[in-house]
């Protein structure tokens, strides 16, 4: 069983005989297990396609082309955040769904960024020759940045790609992803919100479930449609049951490859601190949207973030707290350190290695724990959890930053991030006072709560008011204004210095602190482990070569698994639901929310086949950041759309199972017989199908 279960865990060569785990780099894909297991042959032309045809959304999610004419589908979830801004108290998009019956109809998102990836190139041995061996952490950390911003530099001035290093194996590798970026971004079709979420926080990380969970945009360039070269033909029939199916999309992060002793910090400290932030969120603005309509719509699209979040990081919680989950990581930690390592040439050399990096991380964890809080509080900034503050943050620091070379820039300016990060600041999305008092009151007061009022943080962030005092006098700010934060950027360091807005005298006044305490981060705590980790991936390389994919990056994967019931409680689970389950739910419930139907739905009853497939459950290996991420068949077409996981899943960034864990996704034919029947769209019916 301890063999089994490390298997599980370290991706040994006999894996494929147990699970579908990985989320895999294009580069360096599954193609022997596929072989081996499923007898599909996984071709450059299909992985072409796939990668170019695939779309990670910079708000959160995955996408996907589904037509030549610049077509993307993705989830309304993914979808809630435009659909928010482009909307207003005399027209809720989000809440009644749209869709434009001609290109002159379609809708302009202010601030959505698309990349769609072009290349992967490996450059682990350009950025490692920066760091010597004898430099101290913050030099290696310095030496390691500057190297990175050079090699991002010289790819953008190459290129005009978008150009990222992305570190794998948390330091054991460096990949330079390249994107193509798409800025004029159009809506083009969205459901009703009750029904693209049908059974809300009730049934969510739930199965069965009974959500038109998708939303479709369309790329644009010099304001013309893009053609696009690469894109997923729409299966009329779907994924049926025992298909093989591959989904690909940016998983955001995972934690499999982290020591026991990060896992145990993380369910001690971590956690519990991320928990107790979200809850209080979530509960502030709960009692803001229940003041009135208005006040729900605008504070809509945070809530489900912050519920969705408490969701999946209880799970995460639940499963560290889990005897048997715990038992599943000592098992792989000593298969590989106890079994694996000895069985190779050069034994002692690695297992010297491994036993020093493995106790350097337990370490490290010990020296994060005296500072994590204030860290996570003031300069990842969930103490001002505010889209006003954020603003003055980029601001101060921005024009601080790009005076600087740029390899001793933060990352975020350098000159490879700064065309995005610009986008973004001047985005003329409506900012709402009142939804940011609340979430500011709150994010403050849990700063107190947290630190104590005595604190030297907390007092110098108050200034000597309380903290709805401060939170009033932050809301004078002008920065709500996209002219007013161009002229304090066009102006530079003279400009915010001599500014006295409120929200940018607060980051200024931080900002001393909050960087001292991310330098403290950056060289007591990201770059010992970087290269504690990375002596790690060293002897896991050289003991089980790359059978294991790297933890997920928000960068793109391939996932694959079969689609698949599952027994709980005693019950048997089918891998898909139907329209006519959907109508029986409601019925169950009363129709009463989150399980009330629109009303075309309700009216149009009669004109759907209700044994029509809707959502279906599948292996396949996903986790956050899959979010729309397009679900193939073996031809490539797409199948399905991936927008949530069950609860069984949720243990999946530590453990990967799939006894009773599944994704789900929203089944191809389901959303085809609500868009023909209930939907007057013919003209998206046709481009998705090239039919009537």
């Amino acid at each position: 069983m301890r063999t089994r279960l490390a298997a599980l865990l370290l991706g040994i060569s006999a894996m494929p005989a147990y699970s579908d785990e990985g989320m895999w780099l294009l580069n360096d894909p599954p193609r022997q297990r596929l072989k081996e297991k499923y007898n599909f042959d996984l071709t450059d032309e299909w992985l072409e396609r796939a990668r170019l045809a695939s779309i990670r959304f910079n708000n959160g999610g995955s996408g996907a082309f589904v037509s030549a004419n610049g077509l993307i589908v993705t989830n309304h979830h993914i979808a809630a955040d435009a659909l928010q801004k482009l909307s207003s108290l005399e027209r809720d998009l989000f809440r009644d769904g749209f869709y434009a019956k001609s290109s002159a109809d379609e809708l302009k998102c202010p601030d959505l960024e698309l990349n769609v990836l072009q290349s992967i190139e490996e450059v682990t041995d350009q950025v490692n020759a920066a760091v010597k061996p004898e430099m101290k952490p913050a030099e290696a950390f310095a030496a390691r940045r500057a190297a990175m911003a050079e090699v991002e530099k010289a790819s953008l001035d190459k290129t005009g790609l978008r150009s990222d290093v992305v570190t794998l194996y948390q330091g054991g590798a460096y990949h330079l992803y390249r994107y193509k970026k798409y800025t004029d971004v159009r809506l083009v079709f969205a459901p009703e919100e009750a029904i693209a979420s049908f059974g809300g926080d009730v049934d969510n990380f739930e199965f069965p479930r009974f959500g038109l969970d998708v939303s479709f945009f369309r790329a644009y360039e010099a304001d013309k449609p893009v053609a696009a070269k690469h894109w997923f033909k729409w299966s009329a029939e779907g994924a049926r049951d025992g298909d093989l199916v591959f989904v690909t999309g940016n998983p955001g992060t995972t934690n499999r490859l982290e020591t026991l002793d990060k896992l145990k910090h993380r369910r001690d400290i971590t956690l519990p601190f991320t928990l107790a932030r979200i809850r209080a969120m979530e509960a502030a603005l709960i009692q803001y949207g229940e003041r009135g309509p208005e006040n729900k719509r605008r504070a809509t699209t945070d809530l489900h973030r912050y519920a969705n979040s408490r969701k999946a990081f209880s799970g995460q919680y639940q499963g560290l707290l889990d005897p048997k989950v715990m038992e599943m990581k000592v098992a792989a930690h000593n298969e590989l350190a106890e079994d694996q390592i000895l069985r190779k040439p050069g034994s002692e050399r690695h297992k010297k290695a491994f036993d020093a990096a493995d106790r350097r991380i337990a370490e490290i964890q010990k020296v994060y724990a005296t500072f994590e809080k204030p860290y996570n509080l003031v300069e990842t900034g969930t103490a001002f959890p505010s889209t006003l503050f954020t603003i003055a943050r980029h601001i101060v620091r921005m024009t601080k930053e790009v005076g600087k070379p740029n390899g001793d820039r933060l990352r975020e300016y350098r000159d490879s991030n700064l065309e995005s990060l610009k986008f973004e600041l001047f985005s003329p999305a409506p900012i709402y006072p009142d939804l940011e008092r609340v979430k500011l009151l709150t994010g403050i007061t849990f700063l107190a709560e947290q630190m104590g009022g005595n604190d030297t943080l907390v007092r110098f962030t108050l200034d000597g008011l309380s903290p709805a005092g401060l939170v009033d006098d932050l809301l004078t700010t002008k920065l709500a204004d996209p002219a007013e934060r161009k002229r304090l950027v066009e102006g530079g360091i003279i400009a915010v210095e001599d500014s006295t807005d409120p929200m940018i005298m607060l980051a200024r006044r931080i900002d001393r602190h909050a960087r001292e305490l991310r330098k403290r981060f950056e060289t007591e705590v990201e770059e010992p482990e970087r290269q504690a980790y990375a002596e790690i991936a060293k002897v896991r390389f050289a003991v089980l070569g790359k059978s294991i994919p790297p933890d997920a990056t928000f960068t793109l994967r391939l996932a694959y698994g079969v689609v698949k019931g599952y027994e709980a409680e005693g019950q048997k689970v089918p891998f898909a639901t139907t329209f006519a389950g959907l109508y029986e739910r409601a019925e169950a419930q009363r129709h009463k929310e989150p399980f009330t139907l629109p009303k075309r739905w309700l009216d149009g009853k009669g004109k759907l086949d209700l044994s029509t497939p809707y959502n279906f459950a599948a292996t396949s290996d996903t986790i956050g950041g899959n979010s729309g991420s397009p679900v193939l068949n073996r031809a490539g077409e797409f199948v399905g759309i991936n927008f949530d996981r069950n609860r069984f899943g949720l243990v999946r960034n530590f453990v990967y199972t799939e006894e009773q864990a599944r994704h789900i996704s929203v089944h191809s034919k389901g959303i085809l017989e609500a868009l023909r029947k209930l939907y007057d769209c013919p003209g998206l019916v046709k481009e998705l199908t090239g039919a009537d």
